[in-house]
């Protein structure tokens, strides 16, 4: 799943690759944005920012037009230099955005809208957003605040709820815990603030320290992520996607267990990350 690292960098690349530039081409098989288009077109408009909050990107183009997309599970956004081939297929399409130098193609984006710049403040999935982790004014005590709201929802779920804070998914999930020794069943309500603070600025650190600008990448959605600060790409995570694997810190066999109302996995070292009564 992309992630606010993800969606932060695809954000940069676009934004590089478009802005300043005239919408010559655009297309969609989405019908919400094709009425809209054919209502107030985006073809010759001037695409002015591509912008990312938590893990919602945002096209801005001249006359206070936005494209709002969010990746979910499965989408991505790719960059093309104009005539270059496609490195999916044409059936994932769902959005082209075409300069005379470059195309942006949205491919399996499940969710996407037009607002008014007017209008953003008033979306309901922006309105609520919690603080944005890779954020410049990251808002902690706001986001501790949130956090503290959560009662006994476990720390791992509070993290993913974009309502509480933005940008985290399930890879920083278990790699915060982890990194933290707090165990996936541990509670909101067990844990003191200094672990809730230490939480989220692992959370930060670790999510600020992926947003990287690959200068020569056409596609902006690699997967690619790392925590450890190791060399070796197959070292790149401490416990996610490890099951079974030796603890790089203890030894101990990583456990895997599904948490919370949507059953995501997560991943823990049951001797790195004990169960306690407060943390």
């Amino acid at each position: 799943m992309p992630e606010g690292d993800t969606i932060l960098r695809a954000a940069r690349t676009l934004h590089r690759a478009l802005a300043g530039g005239t919408v010559v081409r655009f297309e969609s098989v989405l019908p919400a944005l094709t009425r809209v288009h054919e209502d107030t077109p985006v073809t010759g408009r001037t695409i002015e920012s591509v912008t990312a909050r938590g893990k919602h990107l945002l096209i801005g183009f001249s006359g206070g037009l936005v494209l709002r997309t969010h990746m979910r599970m499965n989408g991505s956004w790719h960059i093309y230099r104009a005539g270059e081939r496609w490195q999916r297929a044409r059936r994932d399409m769902r959005i082209v955005v075409a300069t005379d130098a470059y195309e942006a193609v949205a491919f399996s984006v499940p969710v996407a809208e037009f607002l008014r710049e007017r209008d953003l403040q008033r979306q309901e999935d922006l309105r609520e957003m919690g603080p944005d982790l890779l954020s410049d004014d990251f808002d902690r005590a706001e986001a501790l605040r949130r956090l503290r709201e959560q009662g006994n929802v476990t720390v791992g779920d509070a993290l993913l709820n974009q309502r509480v804070v933005a940008g985290a998914g399930n890879v920083y999930r278990s790699e915060v815990l982890f990194l933290c020794g707090i165990h996936p069943r541990a509670t909101v309500d067990v844990v003191t603030d200094a672990a809730l603070e230490e939480a989220l600025s692992t959370a930060r650190r670790l999510m600020r320290a992926n947003v990287v600008d690959p200068q020569s990448s056409i596609v902006t959605y690699t997967g690619y992520r790392r925590t450890t600060r190791r060399a070796d790409p197959a070292e790149r995570l401490w416990v996610y996607g490890r099951a079974r694997k030796p603890c790089r810190k203890c030894g101990a066999p990583i456990r895997v267990v599904r948490i919370g109302p949507y059953a995501r996995l997560t991943y823990y070292c049951p001797r790195c990350q004990p169960v306690a009564a407060t943390y």
